[in-house]
């Protein structure tokens, strides 16, 4: 089998989290699947923009990786292309996300934005101009 290579970010959320709809409100995702806690918190959920899946994973006790909340800073910012990045900037800004950069065109060719969604990840919304 040659399937071909793709990514899918696992995003970790504090523990406790019931509500991820900031992604389905900001970025028109998808849930596909949800595995929860005994107390309807989010242990992992599959999401999925436009056929990207990535995940959420609720922090774990024996995990070497940490929400940015937790760590208080993030080391990965998530690129997200888009048709439009004036009117997702926007969606996202109106489902909670904070913007860090505001929409500029760079010389490389692209339409750039930087928002934190409500759980401390950051997403570079771009497009190719």
């Amino acid at each position: 089998m040659n399937a071909k290579p793709t990514f899918a970010p696992e995003l970790f959320i504090p523990n406790g989290i019931t509500d991820i709809s900031f992604y389905e409100k900001a970025f028109g995702a998808i849930e596909l699947r949800r595995f929860s806690n005994d107390d309807g918190t989010v242990h992992v959920s599959e999401l999925s923009i436009n056929g990207t899946i990535f995940h959420l994973h609720e922090q774990t006790q024996h995990s070497h990786a940490f929400s940015p909340a937790k760590l208080g800073a993030t080391t990965v910012i998530i690129g997200l292309f888009v048709d439009d990045v004036h009117a997702v900037v926007k969606q996202a800004e109106l489902a909670g996300a904070k913007i860090v950069s505001p929409i500029q065109d760079y010389d490389y060719g692209y339409r750039q934005a930087t928002v934190i969604d409500p759980f401390g990840h950051q997403w570079q919304l771009q497009m190719v101009i």
